[in-house]
Order: structure tokens, then sequence, then C-alpha cells
């Protein structure tokens, strides 16, 4: 598996890094320490034991990774996705955090930490879950366990390539050449190197993952808790695949069983529950422990109310542009204070006040940045059905109609849309804007739609971003792979273009 050292990435055969439980309490409980490593015969003895595994990734997910505060696991990438988009503001340079990501400079930078995290963090994800799936089926206890545990294993081991092939990989285009570099697809343990297979091989792993792991959930135990995963975030991770390849059919069947017994938020619960595991349309996330503090590598460090250096001096903003297409009657226009002047509107303790300033992830104790933590909710899978209709042709009025079942509850006045075509299709994405702002999804849109950058005619600062605009399609869309990598491989993983 590998191990990821600052800049250089090394393998071992010897042990496996991973996490054991507390057993002071329920085996599968987030009840978790760091260990030192321990040989797999150990950890996969029993599936009690293997919950150890399968703990220690989730743990992963808002972890603090090479000593970079600001690459807090799952909440680091999500960060970074938003801010190299255009509806995500920075307001203020504050104490320097994601400024050369905003401007587009960190991720074609061959040394940069982003580069380093997001290639580290994610692969290190599928060398444990490697792990699992490699050893489970050995382990002493029920199957229904260990159906739970390989499953979960695959769909993190899914959803990471997916992450990853999306960032360093070129677009994927349905019925165009995808035989570009794409990602090392590690399925395995294995020790040296491996070039990196083509964008088409790794999205057909992707795949067969997913279909595994739908299959095995449905003799699994249930999930304990949120920070599992279950048959409904596997669903969510296969319709997002689904619609990054233009698989539109799919990405509605998959997209109608992952929201399946989840329902969206009222108007009332709009604004307290963005950072609680209790939201109703909740699929997937973390449920964060107290005495599991994250300090300033957590999400809220860097949006909402916690009283940080970089949330007093650099409020996050929406895009002036796009708060303007939200109606009156629209609850969501709420979530921001277009004045940055109103008064009793949540802000850090002695933080500056800015126009566009946004409210959506108030914890209800500023003084800690512990909160709950969203990867997956019920809100994103109708915008995925309901953009996969528009987009089949000959499905338009099924589209309207799931777009108008979620859109009604954020604006009462809301009627069915009449339009068609493309002007339907941008319609629903201007929704997907507003719905999931600050929720880590605009860079990855932005290049699975082809569409440039284009942060004029707004609220962004020209001297702070310095980068307004961005062609689409261009090599900037891709991120370089480390060059600790490049070195470690000896040349054997490509570089992208430079």
């Amino acid at each position: 598996m590998r191990i990821f050292n600052k800049l250089s990435i090394k393998f071992t055969l010897a042990t496996v890094a991973l996490w054991v439980l507390l057993l002071s309490g329920c085996n599968k409980k987030l009840q978790l320490e760091p260990t030192n490593r321990i040989a797999p015969s150990i950890v996969f003895a029993t599936t009690q034991n293997a919950y150890a595994a399968i703990n220690g990734m989730h743990r992963y997910m808002y972890s603090a990774w090479y000593s970079n505060q600001a690459a807090g696991g799952q909440s680091g990438n999500m960060l970074y996705m938003e801010v190299l988009g255009e509806d995500f503001v920075m307001t203020g340079a504050a104490n320097g955090w994601f400024n050369s990501e905003y401007r587009w400079l960190s991720h074609r930078n061959e040394a940069a930490s982003i580069l380093t995290f997001n290639y580290g963090f994610y692969y290190a994800l599928i060398a444990n879950a490697n792990e699992i799936i490699g050893n489970i089926d050995g382990a002493e206890g029920p199957q229904a366990d260990k159906d739970f545990l390989k499953a979960q294993a695959l769909t993190y081991r899914a959803w990471s390539y997916y992450q990853m092939v999306q960032l360093y990989g070129k677009r994927y285009v349905k019925g165009g050449d995808n035989s570009s570099m794409g990602m090392s697809l590690i399925l395995e343990r294995t020790v040296g190197a491996v070039p990196r297979n083509t964008v088409e091989e790794v999205y057909t792993q992707i795949n067969t993952d997913l279909d595994a792991a739908i299959g095995l959930f449905a003799t699994a135990v249930a999930r304990p808790n949120i920070s599992h995963l279950n048959v409904n975030v596997a669903h969510g991770v296969k319709a997002r695949v689904a619609l990054t390849q233009q698989n539109y059919d799919i990405a509605i069947t998959e997209a109608r069983a992952a929201r399946a017994g989840f329902t969206l938020m009222t108007s009332d619960q709009y604004f307290n529950s963005f950072v609680s595991f209790a939201n109703p349309e909740w699929i997937w996330g973390i449920e964060h422990r107290e005495d599991q503090p994250n300090y300033f590598s957590s999400f809220y460090a860097y949006v909402g109310n916690f009283s940080s250096t970089n949330t007093r001096g650099n409020p996050k903003a929406i895009n002036s542009a796009l708060y303007a297409k939200i109606p009156t009657t629209d609850v969501r226009k709420r979530l921001w204070d277009p004045s940055g002047a109103t008064a009793g509107f949540p802000v850090a303790a002695s933080g500056v006040r800015r126009p566009y300033m946004t409210r959506k992830f108030t914890l209800p104790n500023p003084a800690n940045s512990n909160g709950d933590l969203m990867f997956m909710r019920a809100a994103e899978m109708y915008l995925i059905e309901a953009e996969s209709l528009a987009k089949l042709g000959g499905r338009e009025a099924e589209a309207r109609q799931v777009l108008f079942e979620l859109v009604r509850t954020r604006d009462a006045s809301y009627a069915v849309s009449t339009n068609s075509g493309t002007t339907l299709v941008d319609e629903i994405l201007t929704q997907r804007r507003i719905e999931l702002w600050g929720e880590g999804f605009r860079f990855y849109d932005l290049k699975r739609l082809n569409l440039p950058l284009d942060r004029n005619g707004a609220n962004h600062n020209t001297s702070l971003a310095v980068t307004m605009s961005v062609p689409a399609g261009g090599t900037d869309w891709e991120f370089l792979i480390p060059r600790g990598e490049i070195d470690r491989t000896l040349g054997v993983v490509k570089q992208n273009p430079l």
C-alpha cells in the first residue's frame, strides 16, 4: 500500500497503516485513536477487528494531512473546488489560506500542497480500501458484516478514483477519445511504480466497483450511523459518475435510488441544518465527535462563524450576479447578506462584515470549529435527475416536475417551469449553483460541462483573485501530478502537459 510522506509517495509490503478501535463501546461506533502499524493478519482476523479499518477511513475524511491545516480531509477538497470557481468569493486575503488556489496558481505548480494533498489523500483511502477488499473474506465473523465492510471499501475506492480522475485527467466525453492519461489503477497491495491508466479505464473500474458494492449492500447489515456508507451512498456516487460520463439514463435511475427514503428540508430547517447530521436530506456525512476536535483543519475554520483568523478577515461570499438570480420569495436568498451590514447576521467574533457574506454554515457553538460535515444530500440527487432528464430529449416535462419538487420547498411562489431546450438546462444548472453553493462542486461542474471560468461582472476583487477568466478545455483544467511522485517512480508515472 502507499504511505505518504511530504512530497514523496512510498510503498510497503510489511505493514498497513490503520486506525484501531477503542473497545469501550459498540465496535461500529466512530471511537478511534491512531496507532502504530499493525499487521493485516491481526486487523483482519475477525470482522470486529476489521471495523477498525473502515472506521479509520471515516476518520481520514476529516483529519489533517501533511501538517497542512487547510488539508482537512474531504473538507480540504471541498474548499479547493469552491475557491477555483466563480460562485465562491474570497473577500479578503486574511492569513493567506487558499489565496494561491483562488488565483489558479497552485494546481499548476508541481510542488504545491494542493496537488500532494489531493493525490495522497485519495490514494491513502484507496490503499486502505484495497486491504479490506483483499482480506475481509478470510475474517472470522458474520457474512453480513463482511459484506458491509467490503461494500463500503469498494464504494470508497470508486469514489476516490472518481474524485481524482476529474482533477488529474482530461474531461470525459461520451463517444469521444478518452484514452488520455487518467490515474494509476492500484487494486491490491503492490510495490513499485504503476503507469497511469487511461481515463476510460479508470471510469470502467469505478463503475465495476460501484456495481459490486451495490450488490453486497443488499445482504449487508444496516449502517449504525451516517458516517458509514450504505447502498444509498453507492447509488449516489454512481449517479454522479453517470452524469459526468453523460450516461443520463443511468444517472436518472441511480439518483432516484440514492434519495429513496430521504426528505427535503423545510424552509424552517434551511437555516440550522447545514452543520448537523440530523438534517433529513443528508445521505452521507461525518457525525463529528466532540472529543475529536479539528481546530483549524476543520471546514468551519474557513467558512462560517468560528472565530479563526481566516473567517474573521475573509468571510466567504456568494457571487453577486448569482445572488441576483435568486427571487426574493426564495428562502435561500436569506443565506447571504447583500449589504454586509445586517444586524444580527452571524459573523465570527471580532470579524469584519462584507457584502454578500454567507450564513449557510453557522455553528451553534462558534467557540470551537466542531461541526458535522456533509458529503451527499438528497437535493443534489433531484438536480442530477432533472439535468439528466432535460438533456435526454423527449423527457422535458419530467425534468420540469422534478425541478419543481425541489424548488417549491425553497420558494413557495415557484411554478412549474415553462422553459425548454438549453433554456431549461440553464435553469436547472442555475438552481444547482444556488442550492449546492459552498459544498465542493463548482470546479468539477465547470470542467464536466466544458464551461469557462468567468468571474467578471460580479463582486470578485481583481487584485485578490488575479485570475478573472479561464477559457474552457485548456491544460489549466488539469491538475499536475506532484513532482515527488514523478521523481519517486523515475518517470513511470507521467506528468500532464505543463
